[in-house]
């Protein structure tokens, strides 16, 4: 009998573990979304400049080569085209229950009990397909409450709100903030970013794909799989060592110190701009736009501490800064894997209190004592240098690996002793990245641990997640 499978979230992984059960021919699943819509992270972040610093032919699913991208760096209204002609081409869209948040997953010794909106369902397997970046983190700052004007997250854009002629205050200089720094200063009538800490920037070389261009990537026989291939490759070749402290470190270094110093020209700002980590200890922005945005008139950046939010702006222990608007772009709570669903595994073991020292799962995908669950895009399997959509792929792939061994009601679940020997190899590896020089990342837990990243080359994670569930699984 083939399981029944329940899918939380409908983005990108969410929509692969879908697509991938119907070209399987397996159609006992339900997507729960817990949006009127799907797309997840992509739907939700569409702040004034939101994109992907990935290029698109690679941010994209290998089996579904979409031909029609427009740029090479896609921004959200594309990438979210992607996803809807994904859904409607593979016929997915039907099994998708919109607006149907998952609360609560407990497995009653035989079977998993999936809640949403005060219904339980029944299934054979979970796959948690909620993503990393979908629960906006906010600063704790006093008197957030009594400011008077309007104050919202960027992965909550108000679009109701014009900021023509404003005084808007951003606080955050991260990834976000860069891309909706320079759509907000053309149109801001005074513009004050508050940064923690700098980022290390290095150039955008974005591209419009003309007509001809589109064209050959569609009718070209095997034009985009050699063009996604040099992608992948260039960025295992040269990226990743730059975070692992290989050949390419101290070239990033120069790379983005050229850049800082080619669109920067004041000094005192420059000095402002320039972190005191390594490259790549933070994610590196990609963007070219950034640092123009920083030198216009009325932009002023602010290194000082925040010391409190007041009904006119925002002070500092020195300097009032009147604004009517505050965005917020101060990231995500990306370490608090599958919160606030609450999951409880055999013999009523709570996830949350299994994770208390850090989250975990072995490939990133699977826990003991939680048989039938799959994470997609869970601990330690995010990349700091290639495509997530790729890491998905792998996982999905090993999913549907799983699925043979739970016909007819049989149940899987990986050993804490290949949990174990998965832990001693990840922090091995980790050891050695930049991530755990020092500095503060999103990468990392309130205790410092870094949960979030793959610390090894994306073609070795595809070789491990392809290896048949056994001997690391066991039948419970």
């Amino acid at each position: 009998m083939t399981p029944k499978v329940a899918i939380i979230g409908a983005g990108f992984g969410g929509l692969c573990m879908a697509i991938r059960l119907e070209k399987a021919g397996i159609g006992s699943y339900t997507v729960f979304e817990k949006a009127g819509a799907l797309g997840g992270t992509w739907r939700d972040n569409s702040y004034p400049g939101a994109g992907c610093d990935i290029p698109s032919h690679l941010y994209s699913y290998s089996f579904e080569k979409y031909a029609s991208w427009t740029r090479r760096y896609p921004e959200q209204p594309e990438i979210l085209a992607y996803l809807e002609h994904c859904a409607d081409k593979y016929d997915v869209r039907r099994k998708i229950r919109f607006n149907a948040e998952v609360t609560d997953t407990a497995f009653d010794g035989s079977r998993w009990q999936v809640t949403a909106g005060g219904e339980s369902e029944a299934f054979d397997v979970v796959v948690m397909s909620v993503g990393q970046l979908n629960r906006p983190r906010l600063p704790e700052i006093p008197g957030m409450d009594d400011f008077e004007g309007a104050a919202f997250h960027s992965a909550r854009w108000d679009h109701g709100h014009d900021l023509t002629g404003r005084r808007v205050a951003v606080i955050g200089s991260g990834s976000s903030a860069a891309q909706l720094i320079p759509r907000v200063a053309e149109r801001a009538e005074r513009l004050t970013v508050f940064q923690r800490t700098p980022n290390w920037v290095i150039p955008k070389p974005d591209a419009e794909f003309g007509t001809a261009a589109r064209l050959a990537f569609r009718f070209v026989p095997g034009l985009q799989r050699a063009y996604r291939e040099w992608i992948f490759r260039y960025a295992e070749a040269a990226l990743y060592p730059a975070l692992a402290g290989g050949w390419s470190r101290d070239l990033l270094r120069k790379r983005a110190l050229g850049h800082l110093r080619d669109q920067v020209p004041d000094p005192e700002l420059r000095a402002k701009l320039t972190p005191d980590h390594p490259p790549g200890c933070k994610r590196v922005i990609i963007d070219s736009a950034f640092y123009p945005a920083l030198c216009r008139a009325g932009v002023d950046v602010v290194t000082d501490p925040i010391s409190r939010i007041t009904p006119k702006g925002v002070e500092t222990a020195t300097t009032a800064y009147e604004a009517d608007t505050i965005v917020y772009a101060t990231g995500f709570r990306a370490t608090e894997f599958l919160a606030p669903i609450r999951v409880t595994g055999r013999a009523g073991r709570d996830l949350a209190e299994q994770w208390a020292g850090g989250p975990e799962a072995y490939l990133g995908i699977s826990v003991p004592h939680f048989p039938n669950l799959f994470l997609l895009y869970g601990p330690h399997t995010n990349l700091g240098h290639n495509s997530i959509v790729f890491m998905l792929e792998c996982q999905v792939a090993h999913v549907m690996a799983c699925l043979p061994h739970l016909s007819g009601g049989r149940r899987l679940e990986v050993r804490p002793e290949a949990m174990a020997a998965w832990r001693a190899q990840l922090d091995a590896a980790m050891a050695r990245m930049v991530w755990s020089d020092g500095c503060r990342s999103w990468y990392k837990n309130a205790e410092g641990r870094v949960t979030n990243n793959w610390p090894g080359p994306a073609p070795l994670y595809r070789r491990l997640t392809a290896r048949p569930p056994r001997p690391a699984y066991r039948q419970v």
